[in-house]
Parts: structure tokens; sequence; C-alpha cells
């Protein structure tokens, strides 16, 4: 039977890389034995075990390979990844390495290299002796793309030695959750990370604001938790429509009643800040005098604002070219440290496609599907939590005022 032995290193007992590894095999109806193991005697010991692998033919062999390898596996016979030209503008060549978000390195020239802007779904182009992510619409003609497994090698998450609000690979989805403890934990998360100098993403749905949670994230913008601010027109739209006219899709959120002649006013909120030349210059001019966007634009908030085919108006800051969208998302999320994806389903997801592995995310919605749905597009990092938007933010703003 054709075989290959492959070596796992790092924290893979406890962190449950190795049981990971051999269920991928069996999965796969290939067979296994275990070489040589050494576990570590304390908490900040490594452990590493060699794995032969086998299965009924080569092609069988190699499928098998190449799904160990994205959770940690390394071949132990060390060679150079095998490149391939793109055979065109936007098109990888047929049998190119998809990437995860985890770190992942290339070995090229006879050393291992970092693969750089690491997201999902994408494939590694190696220029001038550096390995990029790219995605596939990026690729230039003759670019040279990994191929295959060999080469490559998946650093996998690890579970920390403490407990702490973020648990990797450990946390399930269910809205029976200590939802108070998480809060706070996430709160003691978010003032670490600033203390640190890094960034926060909120990527946020128009729920925040029809829920009126809007208050909250503004207040935590105000604070200066929020670096980074991910949303639709939709968000933008009935905030603003709410500074202006105390409504979100027509509904009085102070008294919780529809108003009369209410359901045209998100259109009269996109067209006066049409009329202003936008959102940062409705500002200027004293139009425009609280709410998320007018907090972004005071505290020097980056914002992405991508838009649908569904989109009224839309406004003039909305970036209506989805890859022109993807681009400058993927420009602002370079030094963000954690993410907060609340009542957002299409931007949670095409956010998580993007981030690292090591950025640690939490997804919040009151509808459990949309948690497991994000999570199941390969967000490894990901906590979910199943509650209402406006409860979560109030009880995180006065988490975040306790200190």
């Amino acid at each position: 039977m054709p075989s290959q032995t492959v070596t796992i290193r790092g924290h893979i007992i406890d962190s449950l890389i190795l049981p990971k590894i051999l269920d991928e095999i069996m999965d796969a109806s290939g067979s296994f034995k275990i070489e040589h193991i050494r576990i570590g005697q304390k908490k900040t010991d490594t452990s590493t075990a060699q794995v032969k692998v086998s299965a009924n033919t080569a092609p069988h062999l190699a499928n098998i390979i190449r799904r160990i390898s994205k959770i940690g596996a390394v071949p132990v016979a060390e060679e150079d990844a095998k490149l391939e030209p793109a055979p065109r503008h936007g098109v990888f060549p047929e049998d190119f390495y998809c990437t995860t978000n985890l770190i992942t390195w290339v070995h090229f020239e006879g050393r291992w290299i970092p693969v750089r802007n690491i997201e999902m779904d994408c494939g590694i182009v190696i220029q001038k002796g550096k390995a990029w992510c790219t995605p596939v619409g990026k690729v230039r003609r003759g670019e040279r793309v990994v191929c295959g497994h060999a080469g490559v090698k998946v650093i996998p998450l690890e579970r920390s030695r403490k407990s702490e609000t973020f648990q990797f690979m450990t946390s399930s989805i269910s809205s029976e959750k200590p939802k108070g403890r998480i809060i706070r934990g996430l709160a003691r998360e978010i003032r670490e990370v600033r203390r640190r100098g890094g960034k926060i993403l909120v990527v946020a749905g128009p729920a925040v604001v029809h829920t009126g949670a809007g208050r909250y994230l503004e207040q935590m913008i105000r604070m200066g938790y929020v670096q980074v601010l991910f949303a639709g027109n939709g968000l933008a739209t009935h905030d603003m429509e709410y500074a202006l006219f105390g409504t979100s899709l027509g509904v009085n959120l102070d008294k919780g009643e529809p108003e009369k002649y209410g359901h045209d006013h998100h259109m009269r909120a996109i067209n006066a800040i049409r009329a202003a030349g936008g959102i940062r210059r409705a500002v200027r001019k004293g139009l425009l005098k609280k709410g998320i966007m007018h907090a972004c634009v005071q505290k020097g908030v980056q914002v992405v604002l991508a838009g649908s085919v569904r989109d009224d108006g839309p406004l003039p800051d909305v970036i209506t070219d989805v890859i022109e969208a993807q681009d400058a998302m993927r420009k602002k999320i370079k030094g963000v440290s954690l993410a907060l994806m609340i009542a957002s389903t299409l931007h949670s997801i095409a956010t998580g496609n993007m981030l690292p592995a090591t950025v640690r995310t939490i997804c919040v919605d009151i509808n459990p599907a949309v948690v497991t749905k994000v999570a199941d597009r390969g967000t490894f990092q990901i906590l979910g939590l199943v509650t209402d938007t406006e409860s979560f933010l109030r009880e995180l703003c006065h988490a975040l005022n306790r200190r």
C-alpha cells in the first residue's frame, strides 16, 4: 500500500490536533501507524508525533495528505512546493493549493517562508522569494502559483493554557451560554487590545439600529473601542434616518410606534446626505449631529460600506462594486486584533473569509443559523453568541464603563 510519514508538532494532545488528524485519516478510509510520539510533561512543553499514513492507491493517499496538511500534518521528507504558472489573468493552475485562514508556510528554495496576508479560499503566489496569499481574480498570467500539498505547512490553532473568553476550537454555538460572563470577559479583552494598541473591527447590520442598539455602538465608538467599521448601505441609512427623523424604517425608536408618513424617511435621509455631498460633508455642514456615522467621522474610524443589489439610493459613500469593496476591506483588516460581528450575515461571512485565524472573532445574532453559517464557512477562531443585539451591546457598554 502507498504510504507517507508525516510529523505533527505543538500542543497536539490538549488542543486535540492529533485526534483530529487521526479521525480525518479514518474518515477518508485510510489507515495509520504512530511510529513515534513524544508528549510534553509540562503545560508549556510541546509534543511531537510521527504518523505513517497508508491508502489503497497513490491518488487516495495524496487526497488524505492534502486533507490532514490543512490541520497541521507536515510530510517528514521536506521538499519545495510545486509551482506552476497561472495560465491567464484571473485563473489559477488546475491543481492550485487552496488556502485556509490559518498561519501557513511554504517550502521554497530549501527554506520555509511565511505566506503573507493569509485568508481562506485563495491561492499562494511566489514573487521575489516571498509568498503572498492571492485571490483568484487578482492573479496575473505567468505568476508562479503553489500547486498540490507538498511543501506547504499549516500551523493549527491551539487551545490556551488558561481559561479565557475565547476558547479556540472548543466553542459550540448555543443560546444557553453564560452571556453575562462572556460579555464581561469580552470587555476585558477589548480593553487589553486597546492597551496594546491593537485595532478593533465591528461588522454591523441594520438590525443594530432597528433594535435601538445604535446608541450603544455609537457610545463604543466615542469611547475609542472601534477603529474599523464594515457595514452596508442599510446600517448607515437607518442610522442617519434616526439622527435626522428619529425613526428607523419609519418606526419611532423612542416611542416604538410607526410615524405617520414615516415609510419614506429612509429615502429622505439618503436624499439629504446625497445633497450634502456625502456623510463626511453632512457632518461638517452640521446637518448630521449624532449617530453611528457621525461618531465615526468625529473619531476617525475607518469605514467601508459595501453595497448590494437591493440597496436604495445608495448613499454616495457606498462602494457598489463588490470586488472594489473586497479590496477596501482587505486593506482595512491589516492590524485588526479583534472582530465583533453583530446582526449581519453576508458582511460577516465575507469578513470571516478575509480574517486570519489569529484574529479573535465573536459573532452575535438572535438567529442561531446565522452564527452557525459564519462558523461553518471555516472561521476557526469564532466565538458564537445567540442573543438579542440590543441587550448584548447594552451589557457590553456597561461592562466597558466598569473598570
